[in-house]
């Protein structure tokens, strides 16, 4: 990694990312690195719940593809990216932690002066867009949407899940669906990890968002390459499974109210049982709603109930 010799974190888990980082790349370019570990992440936490059998089988051959330019400790290292990326987001969800590594690591270069947008920034905008209305359109409606057409690593959806919450009061896992687009495969995938850690239903979509719009209804997308949709966890829960039923038969939200309940199966994997270097295991995810008193903890959304193998 030459130039970046004298990197540092400011955080213990900042830290810890650049040094294990740092040491992956003793033999690999840092960008090729920093791509496998993204692509990586985001297949093996999509195909421990995105089961679309096309879908799922290019992502596994990507995922083993990518293993095969690395060796067992090299394998080790890239995993406990993913782990230090999970429990940095725990312990302060107000960030964009892959977005600050990357630009740590001057990898924006290779976006040709790619420039992730401040934290500050980011929130100051979320605090102009989300206000007392939102509340009566949940009301109205049952969920809002957000879209951001050009997502980046997600710095703009992750400061409106924080608002949402932490202004409101709003339970943003069961009322606010994220969707996201961006031309970058690399950067869509960096959003797609982080707010799928956070907890936020949705999807991201890779493609241009002016010449290649996504299709369909916000709740239920269709898209020319439907590989290119990457569904976040929590996507597939109960609450939002129901919405996409009601959806295919236009009800509205008086409807959904007054109409029996439908009975959706519990998604089958777990998004904290599939490490990075092996195959996702088919555990069992359980979604716990937030605890709007406590501080925030991705252990609000899951809890892994069984192991199994594959």
């Amino acid at each position: 990694m030459k130039g970046n010799k004298n990197i540092r974190g400011s955080t213990e888990w900042e830290k810890k990312f650049i040094d294990n980082f740092k040491r992956i790349c003793n033999r690999q370019h840092s960008w090729q690195v920093w791509q496998d570990f993204v692509n990586m992440s985001a297949c093996a936490i999509a195909n421990a719940v995105d089961r679309r059998p096309d879908v799922w089988k290019a992502r596994e051959d990507s995922y083993m593809a990518t293993v095969k330019r690395y060796s067992k400790e090299e394998l080790d290292l890239i995993t406990e990216l993913l782990s230090i990326t999970t429990l940095a987001l725990e312990e302060n969800p107000a960030q964009d932690f892959l977005g600050k590594m990357c630009m740590q690591f001057n990898l924006e270069n290779k976006w040709h002066g790619q420039f992730f947008t401040p934290w500050h920034i980011a929130e100051l905008m979320a605090k102009m867009l989300v206000g007392d209305e939102t509340k009566e359109q949940i009301a109205a409606k049952g969920y809002i949407s957000v879209n951001d057409p050009c997502c980046g690593a997600g710095c703009m959806l992750i400061a409106f899940a924080n608002v949402c919450k932490n202004d409101l009061d709003i339970n943003y896992q069961q009322s606010v669906l994220f969707v996201a687009q961006d031309i970058d495969s690399v950067v869509a995938k960096m959003c797609y990890i982080q707010i799928s850690l956070l907890g936020c239903p949705g999807y991201v979509v890779i493609g241009n968002s002016l010449s290649e719009p996504v299709c369909g209804s916000t709740i239920e997308p269709s898209y020319k390459r439907p590989e290119d949709i990457w569904y976040t966890p929590l996507y597939f829960t109960d609450i939002w499974t129901l919405r996409r039923i009601r959806s295919w038969n236009g009800n509205s939200q008086k409807e959904e109210e007054e109409s029996e309940p439908i009975q959706i199966p519990k998604v089958e994997e777990s998004l904290r049982a599939a490490p990075v270097v092996h195959k996702p295991s088919q555990n069992s995810i359980t979604k716990k709603p937030v605890n709007k008193k406590k501080p925030f903890s991705l252990k609000d959304f899951f809890t892994v109930k069984g192991k199994g193998k594959k």
